[in-house]
């Protein structure tokens, strides 16, 4: 795991540091309107990283179109990478994922995902930023 020594200690210092729409989803467990952001259609090779700590959480090779409205994955770069929590929220069962580093929340893995993985890692757009590899 990326070191903690340089991530916002305060509510202030995230308020600071994240849009509007990014700290709603990292900091309390938002989530956006599906389809309302730009990485759900990015199909070039790249990287996918926590928009609050810049964390590597997802490559594009793992990345699919589920048609949810949000950037699907079948796996996560690194094991390391994202951490999983038990969410009741809502009426609801699911598996919360948040980013190991920052612990902010990202979306929700379920089970009816492609193979070989069988999961569908559905993150919000907001959590997340687009590193394109270089073509050179």
């Amino acid at each position: 795991m990326a070191n903690t020594d340089d991530l916002p200690e305060t509510d202030d210092e995230w308020r600071e540091r994240l849009s509007e729409r990014a700290y709603h989803v990292l900091r309390e467990a938002g989530t956006e309107p599906k389809f309302s952001g730009d990485l759900v259609e990015v199909d070039e090779d790249g990287l996918f990283r926590c928009a609050g700590c810049e964390a590597v959480l997802f490559d594009s090779d793992a990345k699919f179109h589920s048609g949810t409205g949000w950037p699907s994955f079948a796996d996560v770069a690194d094991s390391d990478a994202v951490e999983t929590r038990p969410d009741r929220s809502h009426g609801m069962e699911r598996t919360e994922v948040v980013c190991a580093r920052c612990e902010g929340h990202l979306g929700h893995v379920f089970e009816d995902g492609p193979d070989p993985t069988g999961k569908r890692y559905c993150i919000n757009d907001a959590a997340l930023s687009f590193d394109p590899e270089d073509s050179a």
